[in-house]
């Protein structure tokens, strides 16, 4: 049975694309259905659009008096995707009783390390070096109405050594988040056929 995904991304686009490819490549049984963008000019549109996937723009705090993405809980309402992927999304979601157990999350630390509003990208790759850690790696989440809190799927990790430069380190974390991601997505999509 193909799952049908929606994709929400803030950034660069890659954890959606290893999505897509592993979709592609027949690793997942599933169809991304729905992508928002959190904002114009980001890359994410860019790969997205270049791989036929449409791309839903999310209204801007400045574009509503609303408070939230009105537009974001108004497609998924009208999608009800099986799973909600958020790739980087930097916003929370309110997460509706359709919706749990089925919006997760992967952040690049072993949370609850270095997660938290602020933390993403970089500046956990940067508090990991700072810090002297011997390992990092990332978490895939379910997500709830606190950033990079829910309970934990699953978590991948990697050794990091004195000489490891933050893209060094960034680099072996999005390694494992290329497989932490999918094989995430199949113990859930497997809890839910239960």
């Amino acid at each position: 049975m193909t799952i049908s995904i929606a994709v929400l991304c803030s950034g660069g686009g890659r954890t959606a694309i290893n999505l897509l490819d592993q979709i592609h490549e027949g690793h997942l049984e599933a169809e991304i259905v729905l992508a928002i963008a959190s904002k114009h000019g980001i890359a994410a549109i860019d790969l997205l659009t270049e791989r036929n996937v449409e791309v839903a723009i999310a209204r801007q705090p400045e574009d509503s008096i609303a408070i939230g993405d009105a537009n974001v809980e108004v497609w998924l309402d009208e999608y009800k995707p099986d799973l909600i992927c958020l790739c980087g999304y930097l916003r929370l979601i309110h997460i509706k009783p359709w919706m749990e157990g089925r919006v997760l999350n992967i952040h690049p630390s072993l949370l609850p390390k270095y997660g938290g509003k602020g933390m993403y990208g970089t500046s956990v790759h940067e508090a990991v070096k700072q810090n002297n850690e011997v390992e990092t790696g990332c978490t895939v989440h379910f997500v709830d109405s606190e950033y990079d809190h829910g309970p934990h799927v699953l978590q991948k990790s990697c050794s990091v050594a004195q000489s490891d430069t933050i893209e060094g380190i960034a680099e072996k974390v999005f390694k494992l988040e290329c497989e932490a991601y999918p094989e995430a997505i199949r113990q859930v999509v497997e809890q839910l056929r239960v």
